[in-house]
C-alpha cells in the first residue's frame, strides 16, 4: 500500500485544470524552442529518437496531463477540455501515457483544492512556494517538500543518467522524463512557481513562515493565485508572455539564452542553483507592490505605485526568464549527451 504523505504546506487554489500552470502553453512551447535551438547534435539525435518530437512541441504535455481525471471507480480518464486543448493536440495518440502517469503519481500526497478535490501528486512537482524573504532555494526553508519542483527535476534527471527515479517519484522511461523535463525547467524560471508571499489575513502585511517553521494556511497566497491585480488572478498575469513574442525563440531571445553563464559541477546540483536565482527574480516580481484583504477575507488585492512601469520591468523580466528557461534546458541535455 502506497505511503501517504500528508501535503499541508501546499493548499492551491486550482478552479481549471491549468490554474496552477508556469507559463501559458506559448512561454512553454518558447522556451522548448530556445533550448531547440541551442542542443548540441548529439543531444538533438537523442532528443528526437526519445520523443519523436522537439523540445517545443513537447513542453506543453505536463500540463496537458492536468486533463486526467481520477473517476469514482477509481480508473483515470483524459477529459478533452476545448479551452486548454489546442497545445495538447500533438499528444492524442498519448493520452494512454498520461492516464498511466497520472495513475502512478497521484497518490504519494495529499492536494486538496479549494473545493476539496484531490488534484493528484503529480501537480505539485510543479512549483515551490518559499518566501519571499529569502534569498535562495534551502530544503529546509517553509514552501519545500519531498515532492515539489527541484525534486521533480532532479528524479527526471536520474531516469535519463539511467538510474531509478527516486520516491515518491515514478517516471517509467526517458520519454518521459523528457517530456517532464521540457516542462518543468520552464516552470523553475516562472518566478511565482517558486517565490511567494504570506499576507496578514487582515492588514496586507508580510508573514513570514520560516520564522515559525509552520505555514499558517490563513495567510497562503500560492504563488500569487489568491492575488488580483485590477481584477485579474496576478499569478495569471505572470504566465501571460508578452503577445510579441509567440511561441517560438526570436532573435532576442536566443541572444540573451547565449550569453546565460555556463554552469559546473554535478548536474544534479543545477536545479538548486537555478531555483535560488529564480527566488531573487520573485523578490523582484513582488518589489514595491502593497496588499489588501478583499472585503470577503478570501484573497488579496495588490497596488503598485506606478502600475505601467511595473508591466514594463515584468514584461523585461519574462524575456530574461523565457530566455534562462530556454539555455539552461539545453545546457542540462548537452551535459547528459555531450
Amino acid at each position: 500500500m502506497l505511503k501517504i504523505v500528508i501535503f499541508l504546506n501546499f493548499v492551491i487554489c486550482v478552479v481549471l485544470p491549468t490554474g496552477a500552470s508556469a507559463w501559458n502553453a506559448e512561454g512553454h512551447k518558447v522556451v522548448g524552442s530556445v533550448a531547440d535551438n541551442l542542443l548540441s547534435a548529439a543531444a538533438k539525435q537523442q532528443v528526437s529518437q526519445i520523443l519523436g518530437v522537439d523540445l517545443r512541441t513537447a513542453a506543453p504535455w505536463l500540463d496537458c496531463v492536468k486533463s486526467v481525471e481520477h473517476q469514482p471507480d477509481g480508473s483515470f480518464m483524459y477529459k478533452v477540455n476545448p479551452e486548454f486543448e489546442p497545445p495538447c493536440t500533438p499528444f492524442a495518440a498519448e493520452r494512454a501515457r498520461m492516464e498511466d502517469y497520472a495513475r502512478r503519481n497521484w497518490f504519494d500526497c495529499n492536494y486538496p483544492t479549494s473545493q476539496g478535490v484531490n488534484r493528484g501528486c503529480h501537480n505539485t512537482y510543479h512549483f515551490n512556494d518559499i518566501a519571499v524573504q529569502r534569498d535562495r532555494f534551502d530544503r529546509n526553508f517553509q514552501g519545500t517538500n519531498e515532492h515539489d519542483l527541484i525534486a521533480a527535476i532532479n528524479a527526471a534527471i536520474a531516469v535519463l543518467l539511467n538510474r531509478p527515479a527516486p520516491p515518491p517519484f515514478s517516471i517509467k522511461d526517458k520519454k518521459e522524463a523528457l517530456f517532464l523535463l521540457a516542462h518543468l525547467i520552464g516552470d523553475l524560471h516562472q518566478p511565482l512557481h517558486v517565490g511567494s508571499v504570506y499576507l496578514d489575513k487582515s492588514s496586507g502585511n508580510l508573514v513570514d513562515p520560516d520564522i515559525t517553521h509552520t505555514i499558517d494556511p490563513a495567510t497562503e497566497t500560492t504563488g500569487g493565485n489568491a492575488i488580483t491585480d485590477e481584477g485579474k488572478n496576478f499569478h495569471g498575469e505572470w504566465d501571460k508572455i508578452p503577445a510579441d513574442l509567440g511561441d517560438a525563440a526570436t532573435a532576442e531571445l536566443l541572444a540573451l539564452a547565449r550569453a546565460q553563464p555556463a554552469d559546473h559541477g554535478r548536474i544534479e546540483n543545477w536545479s538548486v542553483i537555478w531555483g535560488s536565482d529564480t527566488v531573487l527574480a520573485a523578490q523582484q516580481a513582488f518589489a514595491g507592490a502593497t496588499f489588501a484583504p478583499t472585503p470577503d477575507g478570501k484573497k488579496w488585492t495588490i497596488t503598485f505605485v506606478d502600475r505601467s512601469a511595473y508591466l514594463r520591468s515584468q514584461a523585461a523580466m519574462q524575456r530574461k526568464q523565457l530566455a534562462k528557461g530556454g539555455a539552461r534546458l539545453a545546457a542540462l541535455l548537452n551535459a547528459i549527451w555531450p
